[in-house]
């Protein structure tokens, strides 16, 4: 794998603020007690840790919660992913559309189950995958659109199905569309409607980092397609009676987690974005930044809150930016996401002929500092004044007309 910065980030975990904030969903005593009690339930030797019951109460709640008529619990959002994947019966030639910027695992596993992977350019304000390129690339193979949530700001679910009727498969029909929604559990797309309730499927995470967590790993799986949920049940149980599956379930202990952090899914994002906003705000009249898109009505959580240096700064300005924020105000931050067919050789190899100019491009101008909630004002004053502070002595590096804010 490369070792430039567009693909592997600096470590900074001895920083006064590292890279990334180590948990997403944080815990409360509500949390605790829940543990305890799955914990003192399971002492018996009749019962032990038998979780069907708590593990339902999960997926109904969660269910309710986003308005999907399923929701199907597995033991990491990587699983869920390539299980929805399986659902699909892909067969060779059978192609995947998904945005180059993006996380590398759900690339992975649309390669890991046959399909052949399309990638299309991201949208220049959002960086969400771009619904003109991908109208472009769209074809007769095309089996499913897979829209990720990047960082939290919510896709137009809507317009991608309206785009997939447009171009059914020959034989299959629309293509179906997947969403990763592992980074905008509790948000909500332009049309109002919960992110879950929208597409053929959507796969959450609840590992660590994630806006709610379940003792560092777990996922979930909602869908309004009952054949599909039945697939699903039987792939994560070693196939039900019928057919192949192997062990993918979620413990009691960690649905135990997961109904309380549901419950607190709402008051934490709105901290989250308060923060995010407040951010933006401060950061706003430093003119070689582009900032996040302010939006309300939780269609951005902000999982990241993602800078883009100018153009003339891309790659070697950013990487200066990034070491200057680290070495002289102790301030880490992290390109998320890069091209994945930059940082990966298996997605390399598999996309070879693939080109996406945008994508890198954008990539090349990102960076993240840390943000979370839990930060003090202290913590986040240092970002903010790290954040101007470094920009500005980058900004005496560069050429004269390279210092003007760009929208990509």
């Amino acid at each position: 794998m490369p070792t430039n910065r567009s693909t592997v980030p600096r470590t900074t975990a001895a920083l006064p603020i590292p890279f990334e904030p180590a948990q997403g969903g944080w815990y409360t005593g509500a949390e605790h007690d829940a543990i305890r009690m799955a914990v003192s339930g399971s002492e018996s030797w009749r019962t032990g840790w038998r979780g069907a019951e708590y593990v339902t109460s999960f997926e109904d709640a969660f269910a309710q919660y986003t308005g999907a008529s399923h929701a199907l619990a597995f033991n990491s959002g990587g699983t869920a992913m390539e299980m929805v994947l399986r659902g699909l019966e892909l067969k060779p030639g059978d192609e995947v559309i998904s945005c180059a910027i993006n996380f590398v695992g759900p690339h992975i596993a649309v390669i890991g189950q046959g399909g052949r992977l399309v990638l299309a350019e991201p949208d220049p304000v959002t960086l969400n995958l771009d619904l003109a390129d991908t109208e472009q690339r769209i074809g007769p193979q095309t089996r499913a659109i897979l829209v990720t949530h990047w960082n939290g700001a919510s896709a137009d679910i809507g317009r991608f199905v309206e785009l997939a009727a447009r171009h059914p498969h020959p034989v299959h029909g629309p293509p179906v569309v997947i969403v990763d929604a592992a980074r905008a559990c509790g948000g909500r797309t332009p049309s109002g409607a919960r992110v879950g309730a929208e597409g053929w499927a959507t796969v959450f995470s609840f590992e660590s980092k994630k806006l709610m967590t379940t003792f560092g790993q777990g996922g979930m799986v909602t869908t309004d397609d009952d054949v599909l949920a039945e697939r699903l049940r039987g792939l994560r149980t070693y196939g039900g009676r019928a057919g192949w599956g192997t062990n993918q379930l979620l413990t009691k202990a960690q649905a135990a987690v997961g109904l309380i952090q549901l419950a607190r899914l709402d008051e934490m994002n709105a901290a989250r974005i308060t923060r995010a906003h407040e951010r933006t705000a401060a950061l706003a009249d430093i003119p070689e930044l582009t900032l996040p898109p302010t939006l309300d009505e939780d269609l951005h959580l902000y999982y990241r809150h993602n800078l883009l240096v100018p153009e003339a700064w891309a790659g070697r300005g950013r990487d200066e930016l990034m070491d200057v924020l680290a070495d002289r105000y102790g301030v880490g931050s992290i390109v998320s996401d890069p091209v994945t067919y930059l940082g990966h050789d298996l997605i390399r190899a598999h996309t070879a002929a693939q080109h996406c100019p945008r994508a890198e491009h954008l990539a090349a101008r990102l960076l993240c500092p840390c943000l979370h909630p839990q930060m003090t004002e202290g913590e986040e004053a240092q970002v903010r004044d790290a954040v101007r502070r470094a920009t500005a002595d980058v900004a005496q590096l560069q050429p004269a007309n390279a210092t003007a804010k760009e929208n990509g």
